[in-house]
C-alpha cells in the first residue's frame, strides 16, 4: 500500500529516489509507470457512492412524523375520508421532495475536490520531459514545478530554485511559502513547517523546482481531506431532533387515546364500531399532519430573509441551528482577514509612520524601490505575482504610482532574482544618463549592508545608533505581527553588490483583519457566542489580529497546533473552553477542535474558505463557507455560504437564525395547543357519557383550515431581533416545551376545550331549559340522542373549535405583549390567513352542499355573534394572563427566551 506523504520529508532527496526506486534524471519507464498505476490506481480522489432517487426519498420519509402521517392516511381510508387522505399524501409528497430538492443529500464536495487537481502535469519519462494527464501519475515520478501550475501530487522536492508555493487552500496561511529541498525535519512537523515537500492542489507562485511523487489520490494530504468528508455523518440539529422526540411522544399519544377510549366503550357499553371510529379520529387529531410541511415550509421560506443578509443556504435545518450557535470557530486567512497583504507602516527618515503619511515627492525614491524591485504584475484587475510584491504595488498605486509608468521611466537592464538563501532581490534600472539599483529584503540582514540611511531626501551616514533604532523599529512592527522588508538604492560602484547601500525605508505589511470583523466579535458578546479563531498561520500573527479584534487579550488563550497534539482529548477537553486561538493547525485539528466544543455541549459554527476548512465545516453543527473567494470544496462542504465573504454577516445570520426557531417553535405550540384542545374536547364528552362533539369529519377539517395558513403564517412572523441578541443561545438539550412551552399548549388547548365543551352543552341545556325540564347528565344524554339537536350541538362546538383556533393564532404572535400593542399589519399573511379560515368555517355551516356532507346546521346572525364572542376566550386568557405576569415579573431576565409570560412560568 502507498505510503501517506508525510512520512518522506524527513528523509533526503536521495534517500527518498532510492527507497521509490526511481531515477533522477531518466525518471521512470513506460512500462514501470503502468506496473505502478496497476498496484497503485489512478491519481484521483474516490468519490462517495452516491444514493438514488428512492434511497433520497426514502431517508426523507424515514422520521417518526411522517410514519404518525403515513398512519393518519390508512386511518383516513379506513374512515372513507379520501379527500383527506389524498390531502395527507401529497403534504408527505411535497415535504419529501422539497427536502431533496434543498438538502441536495448527494455532496457534490468530492467532485469540487476532483477539479481543484491539475488536469496536467509535466513529467520525465523514459530519460525524456513529456505532459501528462496528472491522472496517470503514479509514485516514483519525477515532476517538473513552475509559476502558474498547481501541485499535481503529493511530491518530495529534489530541486527548488526561488520556489514559492501558495498553500493557503491547504494551510490557511496567507504567505506563499519558501521551499527548500535541501530541508529535513527531525520530527512530525505540520504540513505548513514541509519546506521540502509539495502538496496536491497547492500553485506554484514563484520559481521552479522538480520533485518526486511520493503520494497519488487518497494518500496524498488532500486525499485525506476527502476521506474526512466522506467518513463525517450527518449529524441531527437541535430541532431535528425536538421534532424526532414529540414524533415519539404523539405516537404514544396517540395508542394511548385508542386504548383509553376503546376501554370506555366497552364499560359504558357503547356501540364498539362507533367508538372505535372516534377513537381513530381523536388519534388523527393527535397528530398535527401539517406539522412537519410546515417546519420544512418556514425553514424553506426563510431562504429568501437569509437572502436579504448575503446568506445562501444549502441545507435546510441548518437555518434553525443557528439560533442556537454558542461557538463560532473561525478561520483567520479571508475570513477574519482580508486575504490580501497590505503595507499597513513605514520607517522613513527615522520613524515609524502610517502609510498614508508618506510624501511622494519626499519619499519618491522609496516607493520607486518598492515598485521596481518587483516581478508583480497589476493589470486590468487581474493580479498575478507574489502576495508581498503585489501589496507594494497597492501602496504605490495610492500615490499614482506603478511598475509601467516607472519602468517606462527607468527601464530594468539587470537583475540578481530573489533566493532563499540571500533573502535579497535586486533590479538594476537606467535612469537618465546613470544607472541605479534597487535592493528588497529581509530587514535585519539589509541594515547590516548599508552603510547610509536616506533621511528627508539626503545620504547621511547610517551610525551605529541609527542601525540600532532601525532595528528597534522593525522588533516593534514585528510584535503587531507585521512582516517587516527593507528597501536600500545603490547609484555607485558594482550595482550588483548587495553591500555599501543606502537604506530608503522599511515596509510593514500585514493581511488586516476586515475592519466590520471586530464588530461583529463584540456583537456576539453580546449575544453570548464565543468567537474562536482556526489558523494554520504563525501563532503570533494570529494572536496579533486576535487581539486587534477582541478575540483574545493574552497569549494564554493561544495553542499551537503541535500543543494541540501532545494532549490528550481529556486534557484537550479541560482546556478547550478557555482557548480562544489555535495557530499552526492541520485539517485533523480543526475537526478535533470542534468535536471537543461539540463535547461540551457547544453548538458550533465553523467557517472557512479553504480546501483545508472542508472535514471541519462538516463536523460543524453548521458549516459557513465564504462565497467569494471560497474554494468550491468548502462551498460544496457548508450549510450556508456568505455571498459578501463578510464574518459580520454571520452575525445577521444568526439574528435571522434565532428569530425563525422562535417562529417554528410558537408555530409548533399553536398547532399542539390547538390539537390537544381539540382531544379534550372529545375526551371529556365522551367519559361524562355524553356523544362524541364532534364528527370525524370535523376534526379533520379544522386541522386543514387550522393547521395550514394560520400556522404557515405564524413561521414567518416578525420578531424583536434586537432583544433576541441579548438572550444566551438555546441549550441543545432543551425541548420544545422549555420556558413555559407545556404551559403553554396545556393552558390554551384547555381553554379551547372548554368553549367548545360550553358550546356543545349549551344546546341541549337551552332545549331542556325551555320545556322545564331539569338539567342533569341523564337527560342531557336522552336530548342529545334527538339528531337534530344533536346536529346543532355538535355545529355550535365544531365552529367555536374552529373560530377560537384562529383566534388563538393572533396572541400565540408573542405571549408576552398584549395584542393592543402588537403591530398586527406586521404580518398580514396571518390577517389573510385569518379571514380565509372564516370564510371556510361559515361555508361548512351556510352552503347546503356542505352542510349535507359535514352533517352540520344552519347558523343565524345572533348564533354566530354568541358563538364569535365566545371564540374570543383565548384572546381573554391571554390579557389577563399578560396582566399577571406583569404585576408579577416586570420584566425577562436575561437568560429567558422570550416566549411565555411569567404567569405561566409559575404555574
Amino acid at each position: 500500500m502507498e505510503r501517506g506523504s508525510g512520512m518522506y520529508a524527513d528523509k533526503t532527496a536521495a534517500d527518498v529516489i532510492e527507497q521509490l526506486e526511481s531515477n533522477e534524471e531518466y525518471g521512470l519507464s513506460s512500462e514501470e509507470a503502468i506496473e505502478r498505476a496497476a498496484q497503485y490506481g489512478a491519481n484521483r480522489l474516490e468519490e462517495k457512492k452516491k444514493k438514488g432517487f428512492l434511497a433520497l426519498f426514502w431517508d426523507q420519509l424515514n422520521d417518526p412524523l411522517i410514519y404518525i402521517l403515513l398512519a393518519a392516511v390508512a386511518i383516513s381510508l379506513f374512515l372513507k375520508e379520501v379527500g383527506e387522505a389524498a390531502i395527507i399524501i401529497v403534504v408527505v409528497l411535497l415535504n419529501s421532495l422539497m427536502g431533496i430538492f434543498q438538502e441536495g443529500k448527494a455532496r457534490r464536495a468530492i467532485e469540487a475536490l476532483q477539479q481543484l487537481t491539475s488536469p496536467k502535469a509535466l513529467v520525465r519519462r523514459d530519460g525524456r520531459k513529456v505532459e501528462i494527464d496528472s491522472v496517470d501519475l503514479v509514485p516514483g515520478d519525477v515532476v517538473f514545478l513552475e509559476a502558474g501550475r498547481q501541485v499535481p501530487a503529493d511530491l518530495r522536492l529534489i530541486l527548488a530554485v526561488n520556489l514559492k508555493v501558495e498553500e493557503s487552500a491547504l494551510t490557511g496561511e496567507s504567505i506563499p511559502v519558501d521551499k527548500d529541498a535541501a530541508f529535513r525535519i527531525s520530527t512530525e512537523s505540520s504540513i505548513g513547517d514541509q519546506k521540502n515537500m509539495a502538496f496536491m492542489s497547492t500553485g506554484v507562485s514563484y520559481g521552479r523546482g522538480e520533485g518526486i511523487v511520493v503520494a497519488t489520490g487518497m494518500n496524498t494530504q488532500i486525499g485525506k481531506i476527502a476521506g474526512l468528508i466522506n467518513n463525517g455523518g450527518n449529524e441531527m440539529t437541535p430541532l431535528q431532533k425536538r421534532l424526532a422526540d414529540l414524533g415519539k411522544v404523539l405516537s404514544m399519544v396517540a395508542v394511548v387515546i385508542c386504548v383509553i377510549l376503546f376501554g370506555v366503550a366497552v364499560l359504558q357499553k357503547r356501540d364498539i364500531g362507533d367508538m372505535l371510529l372516534t377513537a381513530i379520529s381523536l388519534a388523527v387529531a393527535a397528530v398535527p399532519e401539517g406539522l412537519p410541511a410546515i417546519v420544512t415550509i418556514v425553514l424553506a421560506l426563510s431562504v429568501s430573509s437569509m437572502v436579504k443578509v448575503n446568506t445562501i443556504v444549502r441545507r435546510l435545518p441548518s437555518v434553525e441551528t443557528l439560533g442556537s450557535v454558542s461557538v463560532v470557530c473561525s478561520d483567520k486567512t479571508g475570513t477574519l482577514t482580508r486575504n490580501r497583504m497590505t503595507v499597513r507602516e513605514c520607517y522613513a527618515d527615522l520613524r515609524i509612520l502610517p502609510v498614508k503619511e508618506l510624501d511622494y515627492e519626499k519619499h519618491k525614491l522609496f516607493i520607486e524601490g518598492c515598485t521596481l524591485c518587483n516581478d508583480a504584475v497589476i493589470e486590468q484587475g487581474n493580479r498575478i505575482g507574489d502576495p508581498t510584491e503585489l501589496a507594494l504595488l497597492d501602496m504605490a498605486a495610492d500615490f499614482g504610482s506603478s511598475r509601467i509608468i516607472c519602468e517606462r521611466e527607468q527601464p530594468r537592464v539587470d537583475e540578481w532574482a530573489f533566493d532563499s538563501g540571500r533573502k535579497r532581490m535586486t533590479t538594476v534600472h537606467s535612469k537618465g544618463k546613470s544607472k541605479i539599483a534597487y535592493t528588497k529584503g529581509a530587514a535585519d540582514e539589509m541594515i547590516a549592508r548599508c552603510s547610509k540611511v536616506m533621511v528627508h531626501g539626503k545620504e547621511v551616514l547610517f551610525t551605529e545608533q541609527g542601525k540600532r533604532d532601525a532595528l528597534h523599529a522593525i522588533d516593534e512592527m514585528a510584535s503587531r505581527a507585521l512582516r517587516v522588508l527593507a528597501i536600500a538604492v545603490k547609484t555607485r560602484g558594482d550595482l550588483k553588490n548587495e553591500t555599501d547601500m543606502v537604506l530608503v525605508g522599511l515596509v510593514g505589511m500585514i493581511d488586516p483583519a476586515r475592519p466590520e470583523a471586530a464588530g461583529a466579535v463584540k456583537s456576539f458578546k453580546e449575544a453570548h457566542v464565543d468567537t474562536v479563531m482556526i489558523t494554520g498561520d504563525h501563532i503570533d500573527t494570529a494572536f496579533a489580529i486576535a487581539k486587534e479584534l477582541g478575540i483574545a487579550h493574552s497569549k494564554s488563550e493561544c495553542l499551537s497546533g503541535s500543543q494541540l497534539e501532545a494532549l490528550s482529548d481529556q486534557e484537550f477537553a479541560e482546556i478547550v473552553e478557555n482557548i480562544r486561538v489555535y495557530a499552526r493547525v492541520s485539517p485533523e485539528h480543526k475537526v478535533r477542535i470542534v468535536e471537543a466544543l461539540k463535547g461540551r455541549g457547544k453548538i458550533v459554527a465553523m467557517t472557512g474558505d479553504g480546501v483545508n476548512d472542508a472535514p471541519s465545516l462538516k463536523a460543524a453543527d453548521v458549516g459557513i463557507a465564504m462565497g467569494k473567494e471560497g474554494t468550491d470544496v468548502a462551498r460544496n462542504a457548508a450549510d450556508l455560504v456568505l455571498t459578501d465573504d463578510n464574518f459580520a454577516t454571520i452575525e445577521k445570520a444568526i439574528r435571522e437564525g434565532r428569530g425563525i426557531f422562535e417562529n417554528i417553535r410558537k408555530t409548533i405550540l399553536f398547532l399542539l395547543s390547538s390539537n390537544f384542545g381539540e382531544i379534550i374536547t372529545m375526551m371529556a364528552a365522551i367519559f361524562i357519557g355524553l356523544p362524541a362533539p364532534l364528527k370525524a369529519s370535523h376534526i379533520l377539517w379544522i386541522n386543514l383550515i387550522t393547521d395550514s395558513l394560520p400556522a404557515l403564517a405564524l413561521g414567518v412572523d416578525k420578531n424583536d431581533g434586537e432583544a433576541m441578541m441579548k438572550q444566551k443561545p438555546r441549550n441543545k438539550k432543551e425541548n420544545l416545551f422549555a420556558h413555559g412551552g407545556l404551559s403553554c399548549t396545556l393552558c390554551y388547548g384547555s381553554v379551547i376545550a372548554i368553549i367548545s365543551l360550553f358550546a356543545f352543552i349549551q344546546v341541549p341545556y337551552a332545549v331542556l331549559t325551555a320545556k322545564g325540564i331539569p338539567v342533569n347528565l341523564l337527560n342531557l344524554e336522552k336530548i342529545l340522542a334527538s339528531g337534530e339537536v344533536l346536529a346543532k350541538a355538535q355545529t355550535h362546538a365544531f365552529t367555536v373549535l374552529g373560530m377560537s383556533q384562529l383566534i388563538h393564532a393572533i396572541g400565540m404572535r408573542d405571549v408576552n405583549k398584549s395584542v393592543f400593542r402588537m403591530r398586527h399589519f406586521d404580518n398580514m399573511a396571518l390577517i389573510g390567513a385569518f379571514v380565509f379560515g372564516i370564510f371556510l368555517q361559515v361555508l361548512v355551516t351556510e352552503i347546503p352542499y356542505f352542510v349535507s356532507l359535514f352533517g352540520t346546521t344552519r347558523l343565524s346572525w345572533q348564533e354566530w355573534i354568541a358563538l364569535a364572542a365566545l371564540s374570543l376566550t383565548p384572546l381573554l386568557v391571554h390579557e389577563l394572563l399578560i396582566l399577571g405576569g406583569s404585576n408579577s415579573e416586570t420584566k425577562n431576565t436575561e437568560d429567558d427566551v422570550p416566549m411565555e409570560p411569567a404567569l405561566l412560568k409559575e404555574t
